[in-house]
């Protein structure tokens, strides 16, 4: 991802989510050098994913197909780049937060390995308030 992607990365995140990230939290990711991914098909971006990295721990901070493209195993695909590029980087645990109403994102992610290992109360805005986040994670084994 890089700073000319942005407007076709908003555009998506803001169909897919009723709480988007803005366009000053991509930014600071891409200043900050977090691993960060777009997922094309054919000239346009169809997903994304950014990865943050720190010491021996990876944590996945947003994984996002166009509503359009969903169902296609694109989240899957992206997922795994990220699993990737963290295994690449040392990290030998992955971390992340889901709304325990994304039923879909929480099934890809049981799916490709993660455990639930917690909760944070009120974690993330709602229509009504505030939503609690699942904590999941996933141990990263060497490749053999």
């Amino acid at each position: 991802m890089r700073e000319v992607d942005l407007d076709a990365v908003l555009a998506i995140e803001q169909r897919a989510y009723s709480f988007p990230w803005t366009r000053g939290i991509f930014r600071d990711c891409l200043l900050a050098d977090y691993p960060a991914w777009v997922l094309q098909q054919e000239d346009r971006i169809i997903g994304y994913g950014v990865l943050s990295l720190a010491a021996d721990e990876a944590h996945v901070l947003n994984v996002c197909t166009a509503p359009d493209a969903q169902g296609r195993g694109h989240g899957r695909r992206l997922l795994r780049a990220l699993l990737q590029i963290a295994r690449g980087r040392g990290a030998q645990r992955v971390f992340l937060e889901v709304r325990p109403s994304n039923v879909n994102a929480i099934a890809l992610y049981h799916d490709e390995g993660f455990n639930e290992i917690g909760r944070r109360p009120r974690y993330y805005p709602a229509k009504d308030g505030r939503e609690d986040a699942l904590v999941m994670a996933m141990e990263l084994l060497a490749p053999e």
